[in-house]
């Protein structure tokens, strides 16, 4: 019996020690059906995959699709909750009570940095790409131009956040913060890199990133670098004629409805398709897969006749120039840009009512009246049924040429050219569809540069409330001490930029 024992404890030993030597042999050996980035890169098609899936993460819906542009506008005063319908981590981060848990911020941090991975991917691996070397550069470029606005986004949010150039293979790789001025000059050199070897514009390929988009983003980020002198530098390469040239359309809303995208004013834009089902991918943030068709959610938060979770703010609304207020005109881009009880939509079929608009109401000029977003909305086309669930195929313009008309007036005043500034600011106003009297007004003198710099900060409102850069613009504009009064009421210098999420702080050990 002991005889037994002994055996079959032997036998257990050497089963043991065979399992120990074969499983890590096993361990060791790579397996041949993985495709890994050292045997995926070879041509440029595959290249051209990987580019694609950056794009892919901005257009989902934790960035551009959704959380992107909620994040942004929370944090401005473009904004006011449209009512109880607001969920509690969107209300948290518009009253400035973000804490390192808000999944609304946490989804925006954790694609950025997706994107900022898929980026590294392609920038890394483009080298073994010999097939066709214009397109890996474009690509290259592409992959820069999408990282370069990615660590924008982060700096400009976050201040101190970790840079990553190479792909993360370890856990070693980990970064520790970085100081804001250093995430902003890698911006400034992506950006700079892309514009380098980015095409003009194409028709085959719009909505891919070009050389001026390059330049318009670069041009953004220098401004809120201190830059000025650098930035005007870049917004100048966008060009005003020939082929690749960008003009302000006649028509204001050219600008935000589906039947006029990538006209001659729009430099950048992430496309969207109706799918015809109303659905929605939400929640994953990086789309449906590369090649997939991809909706905007969009048009059903901010819709008047939808969701309505934000709504304008009182003081944007009262911001435009009105007869009633004492302006020589009322400025037409208020009804361009809202909608309000009383309007019509559905091509002018169907006029607007309070019972058509959920939660609360705005004052306008001392008027109690119910106002709801128009820019990037569906409803000038669609009835209320339709519009009651509808996940958007409207694109989201990005940069456009008004913009950097804009930029360059700040420029031109921040360097002491204060002519220039206002010849740049009377383009935005003289649009056909516009028609503003020229600066200087009776409520906007332009006698002095912190005069000028008062008719820039009502210009860009009135051109660009809505548009995802005014939260940004605050903190320039702050910095520079324009602000009679402060925005953002609940602003402290605490709560300046976000905080990083908690479960960054503990997944990064030099954190």
């Amino acid at each position: 019996m002991k005889n037994n024992i002994f055996f079959k404890s032997l036998l257990t030993l050497i089963l043991v020690f065979t399992c120990i030597f074969s499983c890590k042999k096993n361990l060791d050996t790579t397996n041949p059906n993985v495709v890994t980035t050292s045997n995926y890169f070879k041509n440029s098609n595959e290249l051209a995959a990987a580019t694609f899936a950056i794009y892919s993460a901005w257009h989902g819906s934790n960035l551009v699709g959704r959380e992107w542009f909620f994040l942004h506008d929370l944090r401005s005063d473009d904004v006011l909750t449209g009512g109880s319908q607001l969920e509690a981590p969107r209300n948290q981060i518009l009253i400035g009570v973000v804490d390192p848990s808000n999944p609304v911020m946490n989804a925006v941090w954790n694609t950025l940095y997706t994107v900022i991975h898929r980026a590294n991917t392609v920038i890394d691996n483009g080298p073994n790409v010999t097939d066709n070397a214009a397109l890996r550069d474009k690509l290259v470029g592409e992959a820069k131009f999408l990282r370069g606005w990615a660590y924008y986004e982060l700096a400009s949010m976050w201040g101190s956040v970790p840079i990553y150039t190479t792909t993360v293979k370890s856990p070693t790789d980990y970064q520790p913060k970085a100081k804001m001025e250093d995430v902003y000059a890698q911006a400034v050199k992506d950006l700079q890199d892309a514009a380098a070897v980015l095409p003009g514009k194409s028709t085959s390929e719009a909505g891919r990133a070009t050389k001026s988009a390059a330049n318009a983003m670069l041009g953004r980020v220098l401004m809120q670098s201190g830059d000025y002198t650098a930035a005007k530098t870049a917004l100048l390469k966008v060009p005003t004629a020939g082929a690749d040239g960008y003009s302000l359309t006649p028509r204001f809303l050219d600008n935000f409805e589906e039947e006029t995208e990538f006209n001659s004013e729009s430099i950048f834009e992430m496309i969207y398709s109706d799918k015809g089902d109303n659905n929605f991918n939400w929640g994953s943030g990086v789309g449906d897969g590369v090649s997939a068709d991809q909706t905007t959610v969009r048009n059903q938060e901010y819709n008047p006749i939808g969701w309505r979770n934000l709504i304008p703010s009182n003081k944007m609304l009262n911001e435009f120039e009105n007869v009633a207020t004492g302006a020589a005109k009322t400025d037409p881009r208020y009804a361009y840009t809202f909608y309000q009880t009383g309007d019509t939509f559905n091509n002018g079929t169907a006029t607007l009512v309070d019972a058509d608009q959920n939660g609360n109401s705005s004052i306008v000029n001392g008027k109690t009246i119910k106002v709801g977003f128009r820019k990037f909305q569906l409803i000038y086309k669609e009835d209320r049924a339709t519009a009651s669930f509808h996940p958007g195929s409207n694109n989201q313009r990005v940069l456009r040429y008004a913009e950097v008309l804009l930029n360059l007036a700040e420029c031109e005043n921040e360097l002491g050219n204060s002519t220039a500034a206002v010849g740049y600011l009377n383009q935005i106003r003289a649009r056909a569809s516009v028609a503003m009297p020229p600066y200087p007004t009776t409520q906007f003198p332009v006698g002095s540069k912190t005069d000028v710099a008062k008719a820039i900060i009502h210009e860009k409102s009135a051109e660009m409330t809505n548009e995802e850069v005014r939260n940004i613009d605050i903190l320039r504009w702050r910095k520079k001490g324009y602000f009679a009064t402060e925005p953002l009421s609940w602003y402290s210098a605490a709560k300046e930029f976000l905080p990083i999420p908690q479960s960054e702080i503990d997944n990064n050990p030099k954190l």
